[in-house]
């Protein structure tokens, strides 16, 4: 079998433009006189013969627009894949497996395979073990499964004895696919009779009669969630379940989706927020491989060990490493505080905004520092941002400095045709090697801006944001759309960019760990939302995790082997000392 695939990106090939198929007369193997790289015969794209491919990589090395991949496979990888989308393309190397009576999490960079996997599963795709355009039969997809669980939840799936619900990724499709209110589309999918149940479960309560187009991102994907609850299934499948919720409603959705789970029922989760996924499963898969060209998945195993495996890189029970670096976090103590100097200050500050309060505390910002900003959605987090850029003037209070701000918003254009080399022209010429080549942006920049995916627009934004001179740097949401992997490369990157230019920023996230593993210190919102926010702070991490988690109503540690927050169970030994010392956040 071959040890190695070839992936041609397509939108990226313009074999007109690199003198008409570079790659093919650079190859050393169509040299002796063999077709390794020759035109497709339909789209005209370079293809590429992966049993005449030696592995060289001369092809994937001086392709101008970096569209070809040569890729050597794990020695271990002894078998076909289970799917591929076509020849030269993405290849799948096993499932994860749904086990009754657990939640069971996958975890993995985006571009692996995770939701392809999922929809093989929820039988909305038929993987063809790698032959692609033929059509394989079924028995021979179980038979490739042969001596798995795997194989005994497919036969079950073939015979009609797993009724699947599946809560996709994407739920800003719905309102395209139904017009209507939340209680018409809700009453429509409702097999279960628990409509009002639900609802109240998922606080889905006062916008039931609001037509399905006029909801925000975080009520859709609630609804969403009460979509597939709702119809009679014995197997959940639920693709980044925390997309546009804020951090309370992640905690609440995740003790509900953990409630489904008995011994006639499985759930089967995808989630980049660590703490959520770690709170809400019971037991992991990890996804590795290499972005956009294959995917494997790991054994089965409980959630912390599973979650701590993902952090170092390294799979014992497969002797795998998969990261040539670990991803360490630090305890609290062991951050350094350098000199302070204060870079701008404000008193006590108002705004009303309709019908919402907006009100802040005294407080300050220091020179080279990271400032984390935790609250609920609707409680004014990114009013004040915009305070802060001159975007929103005040009612009463004032801001005292003149400080040249940069700031990168919580939603994304994604309209224009202007290439991302032409957007960032300022942070290639500056920043090649602190935001460019480590953010991966160097890949992008012949693309248009409206050619983006989330997370690639999400890292665009960022870099153009962090690249301008100025002295406070204003981020609402950079974990958005952004995998762990990424959201950490990230945090490392701006952390060394504080320190090198001395600079401070401020960002707004719903990721705790995210805000944990990047701040200094931390901004906490109170109130209520849509009627009123207070702004308190900044306060040390301690003091502002303590206040934050008292309105959360739970209580964090630190993992002893990795340093990483993970809640404790409510009411655990745990969580029971740890209110009992007043100590929230981690002991």
């Amino acid at each position: 079998m071959k040890k190695r695939i070839a992936i041609i990106e397509k939108e990226k090939c313009h074999p007109e433009e690199c003198g008409d198929y570079l790659c093919a007369k650079l190859c050393p193997v169509n040299r002796t006189g063999n077709d390794c790289i020759l035109p497709h015969e339909i789209h005209k794209k370079a293809k590429i013969d992966e049993l005449l491919c030696t592995g060289c990589s001369i092809c994937s090395n001086r392709c101008p627009f970096e569209a070809i991949q040569i890729i050597n496979l794990p020695e271990a990888l002894n078998k076909e894949p289970v799917h591929r989308y076509g020849e030269n393309a993405f290849e799948l190397f096993s499932l994860p497996t749904p086990i009754f009576g657990q939640v069971t999490g996958t975890l993995g960079k985006n571009g692996i395979g995770k939701t392809t996997a999922l929809q093989i599963l929820a039988g909305l795709l038929k993987p063809n073990l790698g032959r692609y355009g033929e059509e394989v039969d079924y028995k021979e997809i179980i038979n490739y499964f042969k001596g798995t669980e795997t194989q005994k939840f497919l036969m079950k799936l073939h015979l009609g004895e797993i009724k699947l619900s599946y809560k996709l990724q994407q739920v800003d499709l719905i309102p395209k696919q139904f017009q209507g209110t939340v209680r018409e589309l809700l009453n429509k999918v409702d097999e279960k009779g628990k409509l009002e149940e639900v609802a109240k479960e998922l606080q889905l309560t006062r916008f039931l009669d609001t037509e399905v187009g006029k909801i925000s991102g975080g009520e859709l994907q609630r609804v969403a969630i009460a979509a597939s609850v709702l119809k009679k299934g014995n197997i959940y499948f639920f693709d980044e379940p925390t997309s546009y919720l804020d951090i309370k409603q992640r905690v609440n959705m995740s003790r509900f989706i953990r409630s489904l789970a008995d011994e006639d029922t499985s759930v089967l989760v995808i989630e980049h927020d660590l703490i959520i996924l770690d709170y809400m499963t019971d037991l992991l898969n990890i996804m590795y491989g290499q972005e956009g060209a294959y995917g494997i998945v790991s054994g089965v195993k409980n959630s912390r060990e599973g979650i701590n495996a993902f952090l170092e890189g390294f799979l014992k029970e497969e002797n795998v490493r998969f990261r040539s670096h670990p991803i360490k976090f630090e305890k609290v103590q062991e951050r350094q505080v350098g000199k302070v100097e204060k870079l701008i200050s404000w008193n006590k500050l108002s705004k009303k905004l309709g019908n919402f309060l907006l009100e802040a505390e005294e407080g300050s910002l220091n020179k080279n520092e990271i400032i984390g900003v935790l609250g609920e959605n609707g409680i004014g987090k990114t009013s004040f941002v915009k305070v802060l850029a001159g975007l929103v003037e005040l009612d009463s209070g004032e801001i005292d400095s003149e400080v040249k701000v940069a700031y990168k918003p919580q939603y994304l254009e994604t309209d224009s045709s202007e290439l991302v080399m032409q957007y960032l022209d300022s942070a290639v010429e500056n920043y090649q090697n602190q935001l460019i080549t480590p953010l991966g942006v160097d890949k992008l920049m012949m693309k248009k801006l409206s050619e983006l995916s989330g997370g690639e627009l999400q890292k665009v934004s960022i870099v153009k944001c962090l690249s301008q001179e100025a002295e406070l740097f204003l981020l609402d949401e950079p974990s958005a759309y952004l995998d762990v992997e990424q959201r950490l490369l990230i945090s490392k990157v701006i952390k060394s960019l504080t320190a090198e230019r001395e600079i401070t920023v401020l960002v707004v996230d719903h990721d705790l760990m995210f805000l944990d593993y990047l701040s200094d210190r931390l901004v906490v919102f109170t109130g209520e939302p849509a009627k009123s926010g207070l702004l308190q702070g900044p306060f040390e991490m301690v003091d502002g995790m303590n206040l934050f988690l008292e309105e959360l109503g739970i209580s964090l540690r630190r993992d002893p082997h990795s340093h990483r927050p993970r809640i404790n169970k409510v009411g655990s030994v745990k969580d029971r000392e740890q209110r009992a010392e007043g100590k929230l956040y981690y002991n």
